[in-house]
């Protein structure tokens, strides 16, 4: 990948899933450092809000005792969970995939999209632009992204590819789509690489399909197995 881009790469970009997921607790300091000794070229991870105000990297938006995270002060989480700005130290080497967590489904949506400011803010602190791809399922947090910060690259996460999806995605700005491994097709490959569009797809961690989607064309996957996908890309480029 030419230094500075998520949108071409020479081989498929292999994304860690939370981090080493498989081999570590996920979306962890341990998993993040673990992806970068396996030969991953980027993490993707989640963030949400606590209820002082502090962007931590954690999947749900409950804990495991059911305590709503953006309700609890950061010094009463678990210790596991790190801040957005431990969890991009220990990425070093790597670009980062930051999912923002604003559902609307979820009992800590925000619709005034506070996360995203913030997570912009961070984020432009580390003068380090190319190394960031956001990416989020709420198609108005994602173009609050887009609006605040046009340097800053950006992907729609979705489990199903919309007819206009193209059109969508160039109309606003960004870069990238995020499909689900499930519904992905080809023809999908194809026609946003006509416009431009890389295609990362998540969340794949059977070697076949790899192989498959690597055929295909695919920018990046994003894997549990980070391992994994880098001996597959290692051998279908080598057979190719």
């Amino acid at each position: 990948m030419e230094k500075g881009s998520v949108v071409v790469a020479v081989t498929p970009q292999v994304i860690a899933h939370r981090g080493a997921s498989r081999a570590a607790r996920e979306n962890t300091i341990e998993a993040f450092r673990r992806a970068a000794a396996m030969g991953a070229d980027a993490v993707e991870l989640d963030v949400r809000r606590t209820n002082d105000g502090q962007l931590v990297v954690h999947h749900d938006a409950r804990l495991a005792d059911r305590r709503l995270i953006v309700e609890t002060d950061s010094a009463d989480l678990p210790r596991h969970i790190p801040t957005l700005g431990d969890a991009l130290d220990a990425c070093a080497g790597m670009w980062v995939n930051v999912e923002i967590k604003n559902d609307a489904s979820e009992a800590d949506f925000d619709a005034s999209d506070h996360i995203a400011d913030e997570t912009i803010a961070l984020l432009r602190e580390r003068n380090e632009p190319d190394r960031w791809l956001i990416s989020t399922f709420r198609l108005e947090t994602l173009d609050r992204c887009r609006h605040l910060a046009p340097e800053i690259r950006t992907a729609w996460l979705t489990e199903r590819v919309p007819e206009h999806v193209v059109e969508l995605l160039t109309s606003k700005g960004h870069v990238a789509l995020h499909p689900s491994v499930d519904t992905l097709r080809r023809e999908t490959i194809d026609r946003c690489h006509a416009a431009g569009i890389a295609v990362n797809t998540w969340t794949c961690d059977e070697p076949a399909r790899m192989s498959e989607l690597i055929a295909w064309g695919i920018d990046g996957i994003c894997t549990n197995v980070p391992d994994v996908a880098v001996s597959v890309r290692s051998q279908t480029v080598t057979s190719s």
